[in-house]
């Protein structure tokens, strides 16, 4: 399939040396991946992702309750029914139940076309089993590679961890049966070790790469209207402590990637999930806050970084402060919770 460049500033054999890294078998030109937001949801935005130097792009989710009200909506239409245009017009056809699958799959393709860098697509889904034949055109639609975003609150209490745990990793299995692009697991770290089920992963060989962590959005409570209310917020910086976390005591640990996300709003946080060990670093929050060309200015942070400390290359500063690197380290350990509390100057705030 040809493709057309879009970039307006090509980025030189010397830079990419420098800043390129691989993400589940994709080769990159730098570790920093526009995940998926409101500015990729037309070909406009994806083209002004990748001419602000996104190294890859991930498109927004499709839903699963999105996809199943389509099918539910076509399975009570006959084919009778398609062929009355007045009944068309009334159920809205071509824009309420045809157009989400459909745009979804038309907006791979044109971006496929139209971009060089990977473009991967994004399902978000709340049961076993919600997306798989889906998965199957998104992979014919050219897409890259297929981030799984998995979002489910249990709300049957008799329902196990491990149960939970089996049926994500059987779905994944199943999926890696199904397509041959690399899948990634966008999961939250809410398990009761989440280092194990990792394992299970690694060991079943069922996913390409972790993407850590989920930002869930839960409800929250109007007192005066007595109503549930919901708010997106957008991360910050004091988000990362979690994932950088676990990236730093993974990294080297499993034959999957590492995808770091929340809390990037400047080059500092790229800098620290690389030292950490991750193999990219996703963002949106910032983007969404200063727009695609912010990207340059994160891109560049890392590259004056890197210069500043004497790395000639992103690969040689790649998990430098993690817990394989820093087997003595007792900052991932227990002990230093006591000795952070004990630390803590808490009577400055009453001076």
């Amino acid at each position: 399939m040809n493709r057309v460049s879009t970039q307006t500033s090509p980025v030189s054999t010397s830079t990419m040396n420098k800043l390129s890294t691989h993400y589940m078998g994709l080769e990159l030109a730098h570790p920093i991946v526009a995940s998926a937001s409101p500015l990729a949801k037309n070909l406009h935005g994806v083209l002004a992702l990748e001419r602000a130097g996104a190294a890859a792009i991930v498109l927004p989710s499709l839903f699963e309750e999105q996809f199943n009200e389509e099918q539910a909506a076509l399975s009570q239409l006959s084919d009778d029914t398609f062929a009355s245009a007045e009944t068309g017009a009334y159920f809205n056809i071509d824009h309420a139940y045809q157009n989400t699958q459909e745009s979804y799959l038309q907006l791979i393709e044109d971006c496929v076309q139209r971009c060089e860098v990977p473009i991967i697509a994004s399902l978000n889904g709340c049961s076993p089993s919600g997306w798989l034949d889906f998965s199957q055109a998104i992979e014919a639609a050219g897409a890259q590679a297929l981030e799984l975003n998995v979002y489910s609150i249990p709300k049957d209490f008799n329902q196990s961890a491990e149960s939970i745990e089996a049926e994500l990793c059987a779905l994944l299995q199943t999926l890696k049966q199904k397509i041959n692009i690399p899948i990634a697991l966008k999961t939250s770290a809410f398990y009761t070790s989440f280092g194990h089920f990792a394992k299970r992963l690694d060991d079943a060989k069922a996913v390409d790469a972790l993407v850590m962590f989920n930002r869930f959005y839960q409800p929250d409570f109007d007192i005066n209207t007595l109503q549930i209310t919901r708010e997106l917020k957008l991360s910050h910086a004091q988000e990362l402590r979690l994932p950088l976390t676990w990236i730093g005591m993974m990294y080297q640990r499993f034959g999957f990637s590492l995808a770091a996300t929340t809390g990037v709003e400047s080059s500092d946080e790229v800098v620290k999930y690389l030292l950490a060990g991750a193999d990219v670093v996703m963002t949106t929050s910032a983007l969404l806050r200063h727009g695609p060309a912010y990207m340059q200015k994160l891109k560049q942070g890392l590259s004056d970084w890197l210069d500043s400390k004497g790395y000639e290359t992103v690969a040689g500063m790649r998990g430098a402060l993690s817990l394989a690197r820093c087997p003595q380290n007792d900052n991932y350990q227990r002990a230093q919770y006591i000795e952070t509390l004990q630390a803590y100057d808490f009577g400055a705030n009453f001076r």
